[in-house]
């Protein structure tokens, strides 16, 4: 398995925890498409919807971030930007 993709699927997995360990409605959305797509992932190996949902996943997690920057652990974020990166580059 490809190791940038693997770090997108585990960052996607970090998003979506920190998404669920919020619990608000506003992000049900995007919790249902990372997990579709993590499973997706996992099942057939094209990070594609990783790629694809992950960028809205950082986008709120940066806005929530500046609201409330309590609610979401950096470590997240960076890991997110970071594994998004090397995607990109590869």
């Amino acid at each position: 398995m490809n190791e940038v993709n693997e770090k997108l699927k585990k960052a996607c997995q970090e998003a979506l925890a920190a998404f669920r360990k919020l619990g608000r409605e506003e992000y049900a959305d995007i919790s249902s498409k990372l997990e579709y797509v993590i499973g997706s992932y996992e099942h057939d190996l094209n990070p594609v919807g990783l790629h694809e949902f992950g960028g809205p996943a950082l986008e709120m997690l940066r806005k929530l971030k500046e609201r409330e920057p309590r609610k979401v652990n950096r470590k997240v974020i960076v890991g997110l930007e970071k594994a998004m990166s090397a995607y990109q580059i590869s």
